[in-house]
């Protein structure tokens, strides 16, 4: 496989050979190359991947109830004095601003005086999609803003923070056994005078006390796993990190996550040999994360153990998940649905549209599958009531 000579150049200047989390974080999010920092990757049925909100106003609709929810309890709180009032919608790594521009719209039509004390706050790192958000949210009903969380904790913020697809990208760690030890892979540069130059993946050193101390939260024995030589899976370093920033952006409110995720006992089984770590471009998957760097996604599922353990280390509180499936059920798909048959005449092929997308949504074998995690940062007092979204449908 080919090597643009600008990854060829920064291997070179490490060495040869770098941690694969580097590798991630240098082929999605450097600025000027990354696929997600350049702008490059597009989402959506005619981009690279499908995401609910890619598939039309109605996932952002179903879940603008939910959001309304939370921002309401934290309003009967009281105003902060410091944000004269203000409540936001934080979403992190937006994509196309697309859930945002729905939401905004959602919020502002269903729930108007709520709406005049709301901001949307968008927290992207890569200069190529926000510029696109930008485009995407000219017209935004609701005051927006970009900042980092990093700008956020400087003056944080009460309300809800989204995280949609956003976890699955952050870089991870590749690990495999090699029969006596954990090594943590590494992307080399391959090729003599004579040959073309190529990456490949191989064993790096021994993994660190800290990693190896990292295991047990994931079910890996650091010594002797029934594990064949070669048996690979990905560590996810990147989340706690994540969650403390989220933390310290977020004064009170709440954390939904939704993505891709497996239990620890699921996720780190044996028979799972080769991790969840996928490759996507022009709508396809594949499991070589070393071809086209910079030009593909790369992703790997969430551990929902270790997701909630760096969670409670970071001052969240667990509400509670789902799947996807559940989750919009509970908030009203299957009345969205029947709803769509009063359409009739012209409207005929936007219902027939809009009927196709939201099955989707709720496919176990595809979108359904995603897991909602949520998550609170409050004060004394009562516990966050249950989600809406994990009651059960048409219940209270």
């Amino acid at each position: 496989m080919s090597v643009p000579g600008w990854l060829q150049r920064r291997l070179e200047a490490a060495g040869g050979a770098v941690p694969f989390s580097t590798y991630m974080d240098w082929v999605l999010h450097d600025p000027e190359h990354g696929a997600y920092g350049s702008g490059r990757l597009r989402i959506g049925p005619a981009g690279d991947f499908v995401t609910a909100p890619s598939l039309g106003s109605d996932f952002a609709a179903l879940l603008a109830p939910q959001l309304a929810d939370w921002l309401a309890a934290l309003a009967a709180a009281g105003p902060d004095p410091r944000s004269q009032g203000r409540l936001a919608v934080v979403e992190a790594g937006p994509g196309e601003g697309s859930l945002a521009a729905d939401l905004a719209v959602a919020l502002a039509a269903g729930w108007p005086q709520l709406a005049r004390s709301l901001e949307l706050v968008l927290v992207e790192p890569n200069p190529g999609m926000a510029a696109r958000q930008r485009g995407r949210l000219a017209d935004c009903p609701l005051s927006c803003r970009w900042a980092s969380f990093a700008e956020l904790a400087a003056a944080p913020v009460r309300g809800i923070l989204l995280a949609h697809e956003v976890l699955d990208a952050l870089p991870v760690e590749r690990i495999s056994w090699d029969g006596a030890h954990w090594r943590r892979q590494q992307v080399a540069l391959a090729g003599g005078l004579h040959a073309e130059p190529s990456l490949r993946l191989e064993p790096g050193p021994p993994l660190d006390a800290a990693m190896l101390a990292s295991l047990a939260a994931c079910g890996l024995p650091a010594q002797g796993p029934e594990r064949p030589p070669g048996w690979s899976t990905e560590l996810h370093g990147g989340v706690g990190p994540w969650l403390q920033e989220a933390a310290a952006a977020l004064k009170a409110g709440t954390l939904l996550v939704i993505d891709y995720a497996l239990e620890a006992r699921r996720y780190y089984a044996p028979a799972r040999s080769d991790g969840t770590l996928a490759a996507y471009r022009g709508q396809r998957a594949g499991a070589d994360p070393l071809v086209q760097p910079g030009a593909c996604d790369l992703t790997a599922h969430l551990c929902i153990d270790t997701l909630q353990a760096a969670a409670a280390a970071a001052g969240w509180q667990a509400l509670g998940h789902c799947r996807q499936g559940q989750a919009l059920l509970a908030l009203g798909l299957a009345e969205r649905l029947h709803g769509l048959q009063r359409l009739q005449g012209a409207q005929l092929a936007e219902a027939l549209g809009r009927r196709e997308a939201l099955l989707r949504l709720v496919d176990p074998h595809a979108l359904g599958d995603f897991r909602w995690l949520a998550f609170a940062r409050s004060g004394p007092g009562d516990p966050p009531p249950l989600p809406r979204f994990l009651r059960e449908p048409g219940g209270p």
